[in-house]
């Protein structure tokens, strides 16, 4: 078995195949280069004298008989060249790794310089018909740009082969810290680890989630609800920890929902001053959502999320088979958040939403690189990452006004969502949005005792406020979100208001 390096014009495919295959022990081969060795001309020259069609026929001939012959370490393939279905089938028999590249990043290393890199538009809209294809076929897929990231993430990629079919690895990169996701059913009864999670593990869970047929056992159990992720919370489970005498070099595995994920991650963040965390999300909102980007914390009575640290995961392995265990309004929860990262995204899962409520791995997989690639280029909130506060800044507040106890956090960020689009002033979408809330039975408005001026002040105290205001994520279109958008106190009391019940 070969890792076969896919993916568009311009990914760096050729350069990631000599850095991997130098870790391995081997010689790369390059398809392209393979080519132009046996027709002994360029791949340019080639096209312009007999065509696509004709390169296509050729192309295939030989990229089968790298695929299927004597195997090499890593073998690099053309852009086009998984458009033939007899490759595709080959393909089955390796570890397919695609290098995702960005549209502006592919044209400029490749406009002008291949046969189907002479037009910007043309180029765009090929690669856009072209990805899922690359996303279907992939077993793992990396952000393309860094020779080394191959080489970096090949222990994470080898480790596919002791996971369940069909798992799909995510490859995260921020300014502190790489990391794997696995997204797969059934990774929890395989057994399936984090490759590379140093020490012995200790679990943390809620009282919900331990009780599930096949949990491992679990070493500290938290009680469930938004209500409990507190400094008390944290405190107990930083003591368990050393009464068991967990050390720098072990790990927590944080089992469970947002909640635990926050908790368990914000007490390795501090324990001992750092040390690592697994994530193992078993909710939708964790899944899609919290598990990734670093973020953890406990809420103070005066704001969510107000005790926090930044840390990384070590991994994250996601198993969409335990949505199924969950309580119907838990799994509807989680699907604001799928909203929310769907407005964000735009595109193709913006169109899915729109048709489907169902939460299966290829959505799992489309929220989470949607997220892991915002945190890439900016982890800490000085910029893009801002656009993830979408619907969060009023449901954060929600959560606050109400005690932490009437809402669920997705339900919250429901309401959040329809007040941002009102703010966006985009009737249209918000009356999507809130079909879309109503059709999985989540809030689309305020219970008639929510006190509107706790909510505003609470948006007030936001976390996220810089230089005495706070700034709003606001939807242009599905996929433009402005971010740190001032919103004048009369606009922000007028969106809470349409909140209210109807007469």
């Amino acid at each position: 078995m070969s890792l076969v390096l896919i993916g568009f014009m311009g990914a760096g495919k050729t350069s990631a195949a000599k850095a991997a295959a130098a870790e391995l022990g081997g010689r790369p081969v390059d398809s392209d280069a393979l080519i132009e060795q046996e027709l002994g001309t360029s791949i340019e020259d080639w096209f312009a004298r007999h065509g696509e069609r004709a390169f296509r026929e050729r192309e295939e001939e030989i990229v089968l008989g790298v695929l299927d012959g004597e195997t090499a370490p890593v073998v690099s393939l053309g852009g086009g060249a998984v458009t033939s279905e007899r490759v595709q089938q080959a393909l089955a028999r390796h570890t397919v790794v695609l290098l995702d590249v960005e549209p502006d990043a592919a044209w400029q290393r490749a406009g002008g310089r291949r046969p189907l890199a002479r037009d910007r538009r043309r180029f765009d809209e090929l690669l856009a018909a072209r990805n899922p294809l690359y996303e279907r076929l992939a077993d793992a897929i990396l952000p393309a740009g860094r020779r080394e990231t191959l080489r970096h993430a090949l222990p994470a990629v080898r480790a596919l082969a002791g996971a369940p079919a069909h798992t799909k690895l995510l490859w995260a990169e921020s300014a502190s810290g790489n990391y794997p996701v696995y997204v797969g059913e059934g990774l929890l009864r395989s057994g399936f680890a984090a490759p590379g999670a140093p020490g012995r593990p200790f679990y943390v869970s809620d009282e919900h989630v331990a009780a599930l047929n096949g949990s491992p056992d679990i070493d500290h159990i938290i009680a469930a609800g938004e209500e409990h992720k507190t400094l008390t919370t944290a405190e107990r489970v930083l003591r368990a920890m050393a009464v068991a005498g967990i050390a720098h070099a072990d790990h927590v595995v944080a089992f469970g929902g947002g909640v635990v994920g926050d908790v368990a991650g914000f007490c390795a963040a501090v324990y001992q001053r750092g040390i690592g965390v697994v994530q193992v999300p078993t909710t939708v909102v964790a899944q899609v959502d919290s598990a990734y980007g670093g973020k953890t914390g406990v809420d103070l009575p005066e704001g969510k999320n107000y005790a926090g640290a930044y840390h990384q995961p070590l991994a994250v392995l996601a198993d969409p088979s335990l949505l199924a265990s969950l309580p119907a309004a838990e799994h509807a929860a989680g699907w604001a958040e799928v909203i929310k990262t769907a407005l964000i995204a735009g595109g193709a899962l913006w169109q899915r939403v729109q048709a489907s409520a169902t939460v299966d791995r290829e959505v799992v997989v489309a929220c989470a690189r949607t997220k892991l690639a915002v945190v890439a280029s900016d982890e800490r909130d000085g910029g893009r990452r801002q656009s993830l506060n979408l619907g969060h800044t009023v449901g954060h507040a929600i959560e606050t006004a109400t005690g932490y106890a009437r809402y669920r956090h997705g339900e919250a960020v429901g309401l959040g969502l329809l007040a941002a689009l009102s703010l966006s002033n985009q009737p249209r979408l918000r009356a999507d949005v809130e079909a879309l809330l109503a059709a999985a039975h989540l809030p689309t408005q305020l219970d008639p005792d929510v006190d509107l001026d706790a909510v505003r002040a609470a948006v007030e105290r936001d976390k996220k406020r810089r230089d005495g205001r706070v700034g709003f994520a606001l939807v242009e279109a599905p996929g433009a979100i402005q971010t740190g958008v001032p919103v004048p106190e009369e606009h922000l009391l007028s969106a809470l208001q349409e909140l209210r019940p109807h007469p």
